[in-house]
C-alpha cells in the first residue's frame, strides 16, 4: 500500500510541478487564416509525413454568444492552422462544417441573426480556404429559417444526417470535439 501512495505522491508533484509550455501569448493566427484560428507549435509533437491527407468534418450543434465568434466554427480555422504551420499542404486538408441544432443561426444574415454577425467574416475565409459548410434543413425548417436566409456560400441540406452520410461516402471522418 505504500508504494501505491508514494506513486500516487508522485504522479500528483510531477502534475504541479511540470511547467507550461505554452501561454496564450504563444497562441498566434496563420498561416493560413491570419484572422481567426489561433494555435501554437508543440515541441516535441509527432511530425506529418508530407502527403498527409486530412478530410474532416466537424459537427456544430452549439450556438455561440450574442455578437461573438462561434468557438465551434472557428475550430475549422484552427485545425487548418495547426496543421499548415505543421507542414501540411493547404491543398491536402479538405474540411467540412456541419451545422444543426440552434447553431443554424449563426449562419444566417444580418436579419435572421438579429444584428451585425460576427461570424460572417469567418464563414467566408473558410470557404475561401475550401472548406464547405453545410446547414441542416429540418433544423433550419424547425427555427424558420430558409436557405436565402444563409449566408453566401452556405449549403443547405436535406438534414446533418444526409450531410453526414454523405461525407463519410467521400471519405471524410467525424471530428471528435
Amino acid at each position: 500500500m505504500n508504494v501505491r501512495r508514494a506513486l500516487i505522491a508522485a504522479i500528483i508533484v510531477g502534475a504541479v510541478a511540470s511547467p507550461s509550455f505554452a501561454d496564450a501569448d504563444d497562441f498566434k493566427t496563420g498561416p493560413l487564416i491570419t484572422e481567426y484560428g489561433r494555435v501554437t507549435v508543440v515541441p516535441g509533437a509527432e511530425p506529418l509525413a508530407a502527403n498527409t491527407v486530412f478530410n474532416v468534418a466537424f459537427d456544430v450543434t452549439e450556438r455561440g454568444e450574442k455578437d461573438a465568434i462561434n468557438r465551434r466554427l472557428e475550430s475549422a480555422a484552427r485545425f487548418l492552422n495547426m496543421h499548415a504551420a505543421a507542414g501540411v499542404a493547404p491543398e491536402n486538408m479538405k474540411l467540412a462544417v456541419v451545422v444543426h441544432g440552434p447553431a443554424v443561426l449563426d449562419l444566417t444574415n444580418d436579419t435572421v441573426y438579429g444584428g451585425d454577425n460576427k461570424n460572417a467574416d469567418l464563414i467566408k475565409l473558410l470557404l475561401a480556404n475550401g472548406v464547405t459548410v453545410h446547414v441542416c434543413g429540418q433544423s433550419a425548417a424547425y427555427q424558420n429559417v430558409n436557405a436565402e436566409d444563409l449566408l453566401p456560400g452556405v449549403k443547405m441540406a436535406v438534414s446533418a444526417m444526409t450531410a453526414h452520410a454523405l461525407l463519410q461516402q467521400q471519405g471524410y471522418t467525424l471530428n471528435p470535439f
